[in-house]
């Protein structure tokens, strides 16, 4: 087998001072943050739907699914366009920093933390010298929000 058959290439993203990951398979595009029309009777963590080049596509607060501190919006803000299981929708995050390759070896199961939410949504934890990056289980971050 070759290094690139055991490598993970993924979109490296920031929400408060912790860095996240997802496949780039999944990722469509990379948007600044655009006109969101709210919808009424959806969960708090969905913010409503934009248009995006004529699809209509939910929009995710990442902060809110993850009941973590709201913020206000700043240049770096971005809306990662993704798409699992036919389903294309957009995840607001702090900042878009990176495309990484991750080697297979370097993912660990995610820690045990009792009480914090996200673990639902975390596949596993990658180190990459110093860093920390969080890969996210995108299809538990999607249940139930589109």
């Amino acid at each position: 087998m070759t290094n690139q058959e055991n490598d993970l290439k993924v979109i490296v993203f920031q929400l408060v001072n912790k860095e996240y990951a997802v496949p780039v398979h999944n990722v469509q595009s990379i948007e600044k943050v655009m006109h969101i029309t709210r919808v009424p009777g959806v969960p708090a963590y969905v913010r409503g739907v934009i248009n995006l080049r004529g699809v209509v596509t939910p929009i995710i607060d990442l902060r809110k699914r993850f009941s973590l501190e709201e913020a206000e919006e700043s240049e770096h803000t971005r809306i990662i366009i993704i798409t699992v299981n036919g389903l294309e929708v957009g995840l607001v995050v702090d900042a878009a920093n990176d495309v990484l390759d991750l080697s297979t070896d370097s993912i660990e199961p995610q820690p045990n933390v009792v009480g914090s939410i996200e673990n639902d949504f975390i596949s596993g934890v990658a180190k990459i010298d110093r860093r920390l990056l969080i890969l996210l289980q995108l299809d538990k971050v999607l249940e139930n929000a589109a």
